[in-house]
């Protein structure tokens, strides 16, 4: 079971989750983060860093959210990997937990 990153990461994207990545499974858009599901090895370690709670396992992603467990595949397989923590968005912290952002999403 990989972690999936879900749509509060969007328009926020903080970083502190790749810092704690034993294997390096983040990969980078312009202002989302996707999980690699085959890189993943479930260690559960950026789940507590991230500060918009926007990593769920698998089994825990809400129906609604569902269609991020396939957008992280997808997009794992396009955008590159991101290996160090960067500053967030300069307003994340006004996105945080902002309902609807889906189509914000930028690929």
């Amino acid at each position: 079971m990989a972690y999936v990153v879900t749509e509060n990461c969007i328009k926020c994207k903080y970083t502190d989750c790749v810092d704690v990545c034993p294997v390096d499974c983040f990969r980078e858009g312009p202002n989302f983060l996707v999980i690699d599901p085959d890189e993943c090895i479930d260690c559960t370690l950026c789940v507590a860093e991230c500060p918009a709670e926007a990593i769920l396992a698998e089994d825990d992603v809400p129906a609604a959210q569902h269609a991020f467990i396939a957008l992280n595949a997808e997009l794992a397989k396009q955008w590159p990997p991101i290996t160090a923590s960067r500053a967030p968005a300069a307003d994340a912290d006004e996105w945080n937990r902002a309902p609807n952002k889906r189509s914000l999403l930028e690929r």
